[in-house]
């Protein structure tokens, strides 16, 4: 049986041992980060690059340069992608903040906004 000495030795090492480990997790975990992260404008650009990261949705962004189109004649332009997929594409555009539609009619004709121009003539001169 170990004496009474060793015994609380043993206790005030393991004490000190726990604190210390409980100090340094604290430690970790209310020092600041390293680094402030992407600002507001590089998030701004991730998330107008994440709209036209698909092939169609750039695709149609591009036709819109030209001219302003109804889902009709996207369609057409666009070949063989069908009109519920042209306007899913159109509506995620949209939502980004890139196409506003105008409605005439029956028809809504989609054109670009200032970002979505601005978009594409980045496109354009990378392509």
């Amino acid at each position: 049986m170990p004496s009474k000495s060793t015994t609380a030795t043993k206790s005030a090492g393991a004490s000190k041992s726990s604190a210390s480990s409980t100090a340094t997790a604290t430690a970790r975990r209310s020092a600041p980060k390293r680094g402030k992260g992407p600002s507001a404008n590089v998030r701004q650009a991730a998330e107008l690059l994440k709209q036209v990261s698909d092939p169609t949705r750039l695709q149609v962004l591009m036709l819109l340069t030209e001219k302003e189109r109804n889902v009709s004649e996207l369609c057409t332009d666009l070949g063989s992608t069908s009109q519920p997929a042209v306007s899913h594409h159109l509506a995620l555009l949209r939502h980004g903040r890139l196409i506003e539609p105008r409605r005439t009619g029956k028809h809504n004709y989609y054109y670009l906004t200032d970002a979505g121009r601005e978009l594409a003539q980045v496109v354009d001169a990378i392509v």
